[in-house]
């Protein structure tokens, strides 16, 4: 028999009913509805719905040809593109606090180290998200319509569709806001010991490989969009396998650390 106590269990007394659990969830989704709904209204009355499609269309009416114009070519995109344009953006600036609401629902069942754990991911890729959405929309867009108009021959006028630019735009959202998420896969891996700090390290060059091959798939076909989507990509990954080795030393469970 042990001399040594067993380590108290932490979450002891913590259980609760699974219609109890059903029923935090109910309410913390309505928070959220809720949420969205007052930062949509807001953003309806001010600047509204065609004042942020303006400014989303921006970098590219910025090169499209003097005299040039957006055209709709179905009867309700004028009403519909702008309304999805508010409603994008009433959810990315809602995110942080649905994303509280997400983490106050899980905190409950999770242990002191593991909470070391799980904040600071959370605040950490949505951080990486928002940068990366950022650096799509104030360096990329513009180099890319640039790029692409330089090719664009002088007989031809263009007049890009309202639903088809919100559809790329949305797509390359997506696209280097997952991309700028590396770091976290990297540290989620590494600490759940999927894959080791030294194995990631042996991997860069297969990375690299993947990371353009990606860039090839998701952008555009110009080198300016796969290049400025890869080269992140793989200092974001350096970044990843620095900060694993920092997460997998601090967020230990204690009978870890002592062994």
């Amino acid at each position: 028999m042990s001399d040594t106590p067993e380590r108290e269990d932490e979450l002891a007394g913590t259980e609760q009913p699974f219609v109890q659990h059903l029923m935090e969830l109910r309410d913390r989704l309505i928070r959220v509805i809720v949420a969205v709904g007052i930062v949509a209204a807001v953003l309806a009355l001010y600047p509204g719905p065609g004042q942020l499609y303006d400014l989303l269309a921006k970098p590219l009416v910025a090169h499209l040809p003097q005299g040039s114009t957006m055209i709709a070519t179905s009867v309700i995109s004028p009403f519909m593109v702008p309304l999805k344009i508010l409603l994008m953006a009433a959810f990315l600036i809602a995110l942080p606090y649905v994303l509280y609401q997400v983490w106050a629902f899980v905190a409950p069942g999770l242990y002191s180290h593991e909470k070391k754990l799980v904040l600071p991911l959370v605040v950490s890729s949505t951080v990486l998200f928002f940068m990366g959405v950022a650096f799509c929309y104030f360096f990329v867009f513009g180099q890319v319509f640039k790029f692409i108009q330089s090719f664009a021959p002088k007989s031809i006028t263009a007049a890009p569709d309202i639903e088809a630019y919100l559809g790329f735009v949305l797509t390359m959202f997506l696209a280097f806001g997952l991309a700028f998420e590396v770091p976290i896969a990297v540290v989620v891996l590494a600490r759940l010991n999927v894959i080791t700090v030294e194995k990631l390290k042996s991997m860069r060059g297969y990375f690299i490989v993947a990371a353009f091959i990606i860039a090839a798939i998701v952008t555009p076909p110009d080198v300016v969009s796969q290049l400025a989507l890869a080269i992140p990509m793989c200092l974001l990954y350096e970044v990843g396998i620095w900060a694993a080795q920092i997460f997998i030393r601090n967020t230990q469970a204690p009978e870890d650390a002592q062994a």
